[in-house]
């Protein structure tokens, strides 16, 4: 007959190992759905401004409509960072997508060079999708340096790009792109 203190000992051992496993399930969940990528960086450009007039436009109705456009198209992404500039209309576009995950939006500078913030964005997530939202002078030359792929010029009145950049556990990059 077991005593009391042993029957206790038996459920914490048996708790703990069944906690590990649960643990350890979600730490070799793959970080993304692309076979074997170990990185997504989806990139796009802001939505449509007000206008080109201010410094800091605000979106236009129809570039709010864009920016929930383009969370509900990463609504089943599990997205594990969302970049923006320090504009308005970067934030914006980004804002949806991050409350629908639940992520804040972290600030870059729309000054860095493409191939400095290509090289942070891979250093600083090996792992998961991360979600890009620069401007047309921007976003071709990021996409660039992430890829290692050229990647044409971006019209002015172009808004609905998306590119998806996949790095795979090799290192080497896939680049595809898409309208939204």
């Amino acid at each position: 007959m077991k005593s009391k203190a042993s029957t206790i000992s038996t459920s914490i051992r048996l708790f703990a190992c069944l906690l590990l496993s649960a643990l350890a399930a979600c730490g070799s969940a793959p970080a993304v759905k692309d076979g074997n990528a170990t990185a997504t960086f989806v990139v796009v450009r802001h939505a449509e401004k007000t206008s080109d007039e201010a410094r800091d436009p605000p979106l236009s109705e129809t570039g709010g409509m864009r920016a929930r456009s383009l969370a509900r198209l990463l609504a089943d992404t599990p997205l594990s960072a969302a970049y923006a500039t320090g504009f308005q209309r970067t934030q914006q576009t980004a804002q949806p997508a991050a409350d629908a995950h639940g992520i804040r939006i972290v600030l870059y500078d729309a000054k860095l060079p493409a191939s400095a913030f290509a090289s942070q964005l891979r250093a600083t997530h090996a792992h998961g999708t991360v979600l890009v939202v620069g401007h047309s002078n921007t976003v071709p030359d990021i996409v660039a340096a992430l890829s290692g792929q050229p990647v044409d010029a971006m019209p002015d009145d172009q808004y609905d790009l998306v590119y998806r950049v996949v790095i795979g556990s090799d290192g080497k990059a896939t680049l595809s792109r898409d309208r939204y």
